[in-house]
């Protein structure tokens, strides 16, 4: 099951209390202060791993409790620290304040923390508090609260070209045609019910990364179709591959809501680097498609035709993203 949101609840360990304690040796009959200092509460870190797919374990684990430190001890002894807590998501994780939505993290890069709630402080033993003028102060701190937060958890996979288009445009059989990923195709809208990351290779030694996501509708801004919980997978790739089926009726309809639907929901898709994809092109006859070439149309973005079943246009598609990957 293909998870990528989730939201959670973190706590900080609390820190352990100083220690009011005096020294009690023999031939000593009044013994300094010797109260240690308590230890620091637990922090809730979270850390990328690049062998975790979905936020599948973080979704049905909602809370996440960090140990307390120790309270301080006598004869100067201090608390041991309270035990983080280590909570591993997928590589692309984004995590936001969910009281406030800002983003405190973006844990794009394998191997990479974050300390989500930091334990607190463990206060200070008597021993710390003596002085000239009070050489027995029967007096310590106590620990302090660990931090506390709802957090929401989005994932984002990481691809360097986005698949996008209509429902049954031809998306995930071109990832699979392309790629080894194998999704389910089928002839009727919305068979992709998540999204699908491919790793196509480029001649000899070079690849890239392919995300296919489901098809969008007009209104998929607004959470119509699928559109609005897969869209965030095509923000972080660098170029967008906007699929259109060659047989439609109003090619630059269909572009012009594509178009509007990515900008609506995010400025940052917007301004992605597109290639245009006409699809299915063993459906037409030849003269539609030597039509197509010579028009100039679409914002003048680069055009490639091309059929995943037949193979034509394939590799000149391949060759086109390519470059635009490397510009």
């Amino acid at each position: 099951m293909f998870i990528d949101y989730a939201k959670i609840y973190v706590r900080a360990g609390k820190g352990g209390n100083g220690a009011v304690a005096f020294r009690r040796e023999k031939y000593v009959p009044k013994g300094g202060p010797a109260g240690g200092d308590g230890g620091d509460g637990g922090n809730v870190i979270f850390i990328a791993d690049k062998n975790i797919s979905t936020l599948l374990d973080v979704r049905y684990k909602r809370k996440y409790i960090a140990k307390n430190g120790e309270p301080g001890g006598t004869s100067l002894k201090d608390g041991k620290k309270g035990e983080d807590i280590y909570i591993k998501v997928p590589v692309g994780t984004v995590i936001k304040d969910a009281d406030t939505e800002k983003i405190l993290c973006d844990l794009d890069v394998d191997g990479k923390t974050f300390i989500a709630a930091r334990g607190g402080k463990g206060g200070r033993g008597n021993s710390k508090f003596a002085t000239p003028t009070n050489q027995a102060p029967r007096y310590a701190e106590p620990g302090e609260e660990g931090e506390e937060k709802n957090l929401i958890l989005e994932l984002k996979l990481i691809a360097d070209v986005g698949l996008v288009g209509f429902p049954n445009v031809g998306k995930s059989t071109l990832i699979s045609a392309i790629s080894e990923a194998k999704p389910k195709i089928a002839d009727y809208p919305f068979t992709t019910l998540e999204p699908n990351l491919g790793i196509v290779r480029y001649k000899d030694y070079n690849s890239f990364i392919v995300a296919d996501i489901p098809g969008i509708i007009e209104g998929a801004h607004k959470g119509k179709g699928l559109g609005l919980k897969f869209l965030r997978h095509i923000e972080r790739t660098k170029i967008l591959l906007i699929m259109i089926d060659i047989t439609s009726e109003d090619y630059k309809k269909d572009y012009s809501i594509l178009s509007n639907e990515l900008e609506q929901y995010s400025k940052i898709l917007s301004k992605k680097k597109r290639v245009i994809g006409f699809s299915k092109a063993d459906l037409v006859d030849e003269s539609v498609i030597k039509k197509l070439k010579k028009e100039k149309f679409l914002d003048n973005l680069p055009i490639v035709i091309f059929s995943a079943v037949s193979g034509y246009g394939i590799q000149e598609l391949l060759d086109v993203l390519w470059k635009q990957l490397q510009d």
